[in-house]
């Protein structure tokens, strides 16, 4: 809780006017489907929903963030963010406010990094 009360804390002491990025491990799984959450997750994403992922996704739904890698069709390994003795998660994220996401042209993992392509950044 107090890492979410930090976030929320910094999130909002920014101001309209500038262009926010809020990336990570958060450790959560916000699953392959927006169930809910559409307008913060794109439909996009990988494997099952849990506690975590839905606080994730609530915390955006309450900044109008969007959660970017969850927004472009893509394979699995460009979605995966984590492997680890057989197990394949995805627990990193790259949230954006949602005003700025039509600048977003794409965003996929390369090799656990992620990499956002915009048409302004």
């Amino acid at each position: 809780m107090t890492f979410w009360g930090c976030l929320d804390d910094l999130v909002r002491s920014i101001t309209l006017d500038q262009f926010l990025f809020v990336g990570g491990d958060f450790n959560g799984h916000i699953g392959a489907r927006a169930d809910g959450y559409q307008g913060v997750h794109g439909g996009f994403g990988y494997g099952v929903r849990n506690d975590n992922g839905s606080t994730l996704l609530e915390f955006a739904t309450a900044h109008d963030l969007v959660i970017v890698n969850s927004s472009f069709r893509k394979r699995d390994d460009n979605l995966i963010t984590f492997r680890s003795g057989g197990h394949a998660t995805q627990i990193d994220y790259l949230l954006i406010r949602s005003r700025d996401f039509r600048f977003c042209s794409y965003c996929k993992v390369f090799q656990w990094k992620l990499v956002l392509h915009s048409t302004v950044f």
